[in-house]
């Protein structure tokens, strides 16, 4: 493996995509349809511009994360992932560092020039409040019992929430033609697409975390399989699963009665049905084969359900 390649995989860039995708879709899908005859609000008060730097910052603070993450996990991933190891064996440590504070020291600078130039700071204090979460997870919370899961899944909602902050300053009262509010609805479909998103991430750190429980038992670490068990943590991950399960099946009973049928087909088929797969599979899994392939099913259900998003243009 080269050096570039090394490094395009210590900042998991197929995670980088996904992330600038969610923010894209939720600005290119879901804001037409909150403002509909009012949109022409969003592009003056939140324009492209400044949009897209948003997207670049948080692509870099999870750079950042994902590089120190790695870098304090190093002895973790010589007994889990020997493999798949570059700090140290392509790149070095002190590369890592000074990678992740380029990395850091851009996604906060680009966040307060976002911040400033659309008068919303509460986008720049966020994001570095992000920036510090992910050192203290990976330095500490990452070994502690639940709140590590908890901090990440929560980060994940807010590579979506970060983008109904910065167009929530300007919703003050203004209507729309059915006679509801702008407000509400941002927030409606914002807490709807942020609920998923840190469900679906927690059932993936959990799981992530069976995988992983031999190198972490080694080095002291109190993750729920280690401190509960593996059957009690499958129950855990399955109440969430059912959760999941039933929410989603929920709102398309609710959509269907606005003839929403293709968002029903695709989340019964691309949604629903593959958490059923990994609830069956969960209980009959034992090694880290089996949870590896649970995570990666989670995974593919994280996308296409954020590309789910794409029906609000398609209903608009």
């Amino acid at each position: 493996m080269n050096l570039l390649a090394a490094f395009f995989r210590l900042i998991r860039w197929p995670n980088l995509l996904f992330i600038a995708l969610t923010q894209i879709l939720f600005y290119y899908f879901i804001l037409p349809f909150v403002y509909r005859d009012n949109y022409f609000i969003a592009v003056r008060t939140f324009s492209q511009l400044h949009f897209y730097l948003l997207v670049i910052a948080s692509v870099c603070i999870a750079a950042a994360g994902y590089i120190i993450n790695d870098y304090f996990d190093l002895n973790i991933d010589l007994v889990n992932k020997p493999s798949k190891l570059i700090i140290g064996k392509y790149i070095k440590r002190r590369w890592a560092i000074v990678f992740h504070i380029i990395f850091s020291l851009i996604g906060f600078l680009i966040s307060c020039y976002v911040g400033y130039n659309i008068g919303n700071f509460y986008i720049p204090f966020f994001n570095l409040l992000a920036i510090g979460s992910l050192w203290i997870y990976s330095t500490i919370l990452k070994k502690k019992l639940l709140i590590g899961n908890i901090l990440i899944s929560i980060l994940t909602g807010w590579v979506i929430m970060v983008i109904s902050v910065a167009e929530y300053k300007y919703q003050y009262p203004t209507t729309i033609s059915s006679g509801d509010f702008v407000t509400p609805r941002l927030l409606k479909l914002t807490f709807l697409y942020t609920g998923f998103a840190f469900i679906i991430s927690l059932i993936r750190e959990v799981i992530k975390d069976m995988e992983d429980m031999s190198g972490d038992a080694k080095y002291g670490c109190k993750t729920m399989p280690i401190v509960w068990g593996i059957p009690v943590t499958k129950v855990f991950v399955g109440v969430w699963l059912v959760v999941l399960i039933g929410t989603v099946t929920a709102l398309q009973f609710y959509v269907f009665q606005f003839g929403w049928w293709l968002s029903v087909l695709y989340s019964s088929v691309l949604i629903v049905a593959p958490l059923c797969w990994t609830l069956k599979k969960l209980y009959g899994a034992q090694t880290s084969l089996h949870y590896h392939q649970l995570s990666s099913m989670i995974k593919f259900v994280m996308l296409t359900g954020i590309l789910s998003m794409m029906f609000f243009k398609i209903y608009l």
